[in-house]
Order: C-alpha cells, then sequence, then structure tokens
C-alpha cells in the first residue's frame, strides 16, 4: 500500500496511490480518516479498512472519477508538522558489515536497545525540496 499526502484545495489530505492515481482515503470510505496522523494514530482501526479498500480499486470496483492523476497532485511531507522525528543512528545492515571488517561477531543488544538521536522535526519537508537534515520517508 501507498499512502501519500498531498494538497487539496489548498489542504493536507491524505491519500493511497494505485496505478499512477491518487484517491482521497476519507472520500473512499467516510469512515477512514483524511490526515496522515489521524490514520498513524489508530493504525489498528483503520488500516484493515484502507486495505479492504485498496483492493476493491485493483479489482475495478472504484471508479477513477474519483481519483486525480498522480502527475498533477502536489505532494507533500508524508507527516505535515510532526511534532517530533527520530532518526536511527546506523542501520543494523551496516553496523554488522563493519562489525564483520573487524572479524568482531554482531552484538545481541543491537536489537535489544536501538539507538537513536532526536533531530529537527521542523525541516522535515515533501519531495524535491532539500534541507541538510531532512529525511524522506514513506508510510507503506
Amino acid at each position: 500500500m501507498k499512502l501519500v499526502t498531498y494538497l487539496k484545495d489548498g489542504h493536507d489530505q491524505l491519500g493511497i496511490v494505485v496505478d499512477g492515481n491518487i484517491y482521497s482515503l476519507d472520500s473512499l470510505h467516510h469512515d477512514l480518516p483524511n490526515t496522515m496522523a489521524m490514520l498513524l494514530n489508530f493504525w489498528d482501526e483503520f488500516i484493515p479498512m484502507a486495505k479492504i479498500v485498496e483492493q476493491r480499486i485493483k479489482d475495478g470496483m472504484v471508479r477513477n472519477v474519483m481519483a486525480e492523476a498522480f502527475s498533477d497532485t502536489e505532494i507533500i511531507a508524508p507527516v505535515p508538522h510532526p511534532t517530533s522525528c527520530r532518526d536511527a543512528y546506523a542501520f543494523r545492515q551496516h553496523v554488522a558489515a563493519a562489525r564483520r571488517n573487524r572479524k568482531v561477531d554482531m552484538i545481541p543488544e543491537y536489537d535489544q536497545y536501538p539507538i537513536f538521536y532526536f533531530t529537527n522535526h521542523n525541516s522535515i519537508q515533501g519531495p524535491g525540496r532539500y534541507c541538510l537534515y531532512a529525511r524522506s520517508f514513506s508510510a507503506a
């Protein structure tokens, strides 16, 4: 499932991308949220319903008139205005490779105690914009 946040009538809108089209999630079912923040806060409640809606689109049960072409929309940061942002210190594969190169085993504590740091959440921006401290991410 590919989820995006885009601008619709000047407001943040949560959408699902299928075959190059964006479908506004809340227009597909009145119980689904219209923002990524709401979806993330109630993930267990909403994601099963979102998966059903996605499958209905793929099965041709939803008319394309409800969709907007991906190329015609302005994609913004997946979670606009996040309250915090944590960045992993290092990817597991990177740490494991570095330890192998030094001929030492991977430490089990790596998986038990993830190392991260808080980064500047105000620097998160949408695609195509450069910011030294921003990381690009997507919810899937």
